[in-house]
């Protein structure tokens, strides 16, 4: 199968790879300097958020005491 890379850096993926990913609008793109690599996503916004969260160790009473701070009156 073959791609062409459009004058506005755009590729349109054969019909019969994308069937194989039905409901996918994002994919993650990766290279190794000689190869091309697309991983389908499925993430939602809120899941990439927990994701953050999760990776900076932010827990959920660390959320409840900040929205605590925000509203208390000065």
């Amino acid at each position: 199968m073959l791609a062409k890379k459009t004058s506005k850096n755009q590729i349109t993926l054969p019909k019969k790879v994308v069937t194989r990913f039905n409901g996918v609008d994002y994919f993650d793109v990766s290279t190794d300097g000689e190869s091309i690599t697309l991983r389908p996503l499925q993430l939602s916004r809120a899941d990439e958020v927990r994701a953050k969260l999760a990776r900076l160790g932010i827990t959920e009473r660390d959320i409840a005491d900040a929205v605590k701070w925000a509203r208390r009156k000065a």
